[in-house]
């Protein structure tokens, strides 16, 4: 019965079809043969090598190129003859019979499952029509293919063939296939490798030479054998190129981080540089650290929820070379970076940025600060008033205290002091842009930023005041010219020294004793200081942290900003991934502590007043100060006198009890 049915609708569609093909026009089978720019001589690819001199992986052209058939091994135009179109210099473009056999098939299996398709018919598939599996479409298939065959030799059809056809993981024609495969042109392929591309177009997910080991040798050994029975190749060479299996060129790892370089490139030497290839780039990329990177993220994650996502960003201070880049939590799956790309609010993360700036107006670590909310008018009637974690309040704190603890009310009522505008400015000399010059909520860091930039921001605190600019590349080798160009790195003067030291000895106790206290015991360890970050509603949480000579930054959160939760803060949720990479890092690596520049002096004080202690004060406690701005009077609350004090020295404080 079906067959029956199946031989009215084969006759019924070839009966309308038909017209409909004559009316047609053959314009799309006359045209040029070459659809792309011919394949250049002498290319290769550009490779990228870490710091260290470990092979990362290469940058590939995304360009088609058409390679003629002059160009393609004569072995590999066999092998596909042989394994898809035996019959492929005999027939006029259909090949009655293979059609008869898979229509004996079909009938067997109850469905249209082969498609005795001749090269050329696949070439028509490919070119012009849809991959559906319908006798409306063989059947247009079938007559393009014979109007082809009619129109172009059966050199040229092949030659559209291979520039035409899907190898597999993004790879078009046979020139993006050599290169993805063994990176190598099509007239430098070896028998060997054109034996395993000629088994990839039955089913290129399946058979591309990245694919499941024995699926693909399985196809390279059907290959090979139809080449033997068709004499294609002698006994002794299918026994050879059967025990030799060719060498395929692995995936690059890090994909995100060259995907990144490939931009940098193009604004180093120009959009045509990838095209050119012939170049090994030494990068700033530690690979040992980016594979730590990508297994504490996922890791850390996956703790928490398999729906969240994060990134990581480890960055040198001292030369701005990025180490690491994980832009999420399955970074070969997943292109989107969101350590370099994406944009989220920072929350309190911003905070020591403000911080640095109030110290070079003149505030003081050890001034007080009331947290008493106030109502800021926002415009068009509209109150605005500054709540702190949970509604706490403290009453006075010195500004230390309020950085540790990540005051709300005081960050605003400090930014309100010094000025937006002028904080803006310092941040951007920093390396963090802000847009926004008018808006106090920028102190509980409400402007989106990215993972990358607040990291770089940080790394002027790390590095005694100096920025680096985020480097890439280290040196380039063009292998045509045997020419090396070194990229040194380019640092500037941002902040004063004296700043960077002060603001990074509160952000040492925000590790000891504030919001990420739970890394209490890797700050007393290794010298190291940081903050975290959490935005309203739980939506975002960020810890970034740094020693002298290193700066990482975590951000964890949902693509589609939802809340995570009470207790999904920056201190629970970003830190311990922090930690989870940090350690193993720096393991090996010398303790070293921060240099306290020459512009900064200490003096003993009472927290409680911030003025000078006295015997009799309770609590006293070493303060840094830019010097000049450290206090001049004894605590009046403990029997302390409005006097002078002698200078203190360098390395003693003021008052010694």
């Amino acid at each position: 019965m079906f067959a029956s049915s199946l031989r009215l609708r084969y006759l019924s569609f070839a009966a309308s079809l038909l017209l409909t093909l004559l009316l047609a026009s053959s314009a799309a089978a006359r045209e040029l043969i070459s659809a792309y720019p011919p394949l250049p001589t002498g290319y290769s690819s550009i490779r990228v090598f870490d710091r260290h001199g470990r092979f990362v992986g290469r940058i590939l052209p995304d360009k088609r190129y058409w390679v003629a058939i002059d160009r393609i091994p004569l072995f590999l135009q066999q092998a596909v003859v042989a394994v898809e179109d035996a019959r492929f210099y005999e027939h006029g473009g259909i090949d009655v019979r293979g059609i008869a056999r898979a229509l004996m098939k079909d009938v067997v299996k109850g469905k249209l499952a082969e498609g005795g398709s001749t090269i050329t018919q696949q070439l028509i598939k490919n070119k012009f029509l849809s991959g559906e599996k319908t006798l409306d479409r063989k059947v247009k298939e079938g007559f393009l293919a014979m109007d082809f065959e009619q129109n172009y030799t059966k050199k040229q059809i092949l030659e559209m063939y291979f520039n035409e056809i899907y190898y597999g993981n993004g790879a078009w024609g046979i020139a993006q296939a050599a290169r993805l495969y063994f990176d190598k042109s099509p007239d430098e392929l070896t028998e060997a490798e054109c034996s395993l591309l000629a088994g990839v177009q039955k089913n290129p997910g399946r058979y591309n030479p990245l694919g499941k080991p024995s699926d693909v040798a399985t196809r390279r050994g059907v290959v090979l054998k139809r080449m033997a029975d068709l004499k294609m190749i002698t006994t002794t060479q299918l026994h050879y190129l059967r025990t030799h299996p060719p060498t395929v060129v692995q995936p690059g790892q890090a994909l995100q981080y060259l995907t990144q370089l490939r931009n940098r490139l193009h604004e180093l030497y120009g959009p045509r540089i990838i095209e050119q290839g012939g170049m090994e780039v030494t990068a700033a990329l530690d690979l040992n650290l980016q594979n730590l990177a990508e297994k504490s993220l996922r890791e850390g994650i996956r703790r928490l929820s398999p729906q969240l996502q994060g990134a990581l960003v480890c960055l040198d201070a001292t030369t701005g070379d990025l180490l690491a880049v994980v832009g999420g939590v399955d970074n070969r799956q997943d292109s989107y970076n969101r350590a370099l790309i994406a944009r989220r609010q920072p929350g309190s993360a911003i905070k020591p940025l403000i911080y640095a700036a109030a110290l070079e107006k003149g505030i003081t670590a050890g001034t007080l600060w009331d947290d008493t909310p106030v109502v800021y008018d926002r415009g068009a009637n509209e109150p605005w008033i500054p709540r702190n974690y949970g509604d706490e309040r403290h009453g006075e704190l010195s500004l230390r205290q309020a950085l540790v603890h990540s005051n709300n009310v005081i960050a605003v009522k400090l930014l309100e002091n010094i000025g937006v505008p002028y904080a803006v400015d310092y941040a951007g000399r920093m390396g963090l842009t802000l847009r926004n010059r008018n808006d106090l909520s920028l102190a509980l860091g409400t402007e989106e930023v990215t993972l990358h930039d607040l990291v770089l921001a940080y790394s002027s605190l790390a590095n005694a005041g100096d920025k680096p600019a985020s480097r890439m590349v280290i040196r380039v080798f063009d292998r045509n010219r045997r020419v090396w160009t070194e990229n040194p790195p380019v640092i500037v003067p941002a902040i004063a020294p004296a700043a960077a030291f002060i603001t990074t000895r509160m952000l040492k106790d925000v590790m000891v004793s504030g919001t990420a206290r739970s890394l209490k015991k890797f700050s007393q360890e290794r010298p190291s200081a940081g903050k975290t970050g959490t935005t309203n509603d739980y939506r975002d949480a960020w810890f970034i942290g740094y020693t002298p000579r290193m700066v990482t930054g975590v951000w964890v959160g949902y693509d589609k900003p939802r809340p995570g939760g009470k207790g999904f803060t920056g201190g629970a949720v970003a830190a311990p991934i922090w930690e989870r990479f940090m350690r193993p890092a720096l393991k090996g690596e010398p303790a070293v502590d921060f240099v306290k520049p020459e512009t900064v002096v200490s003096a003993l004080i009472d927290p409680a007043t911030g003025s000078l202690a006295m015997p009799e004060c309770p609590e006293q406690r070493e303060e840094f100060y830019i010097a000049e701005t450290q206090p001049t009077a004894y605590c009046a609350k403990h029997g302390g006198e409005m006097i002078t004090p002698p200078a203190p020295s360098e390395n003693q404080p003021a008052f010694d009890p």
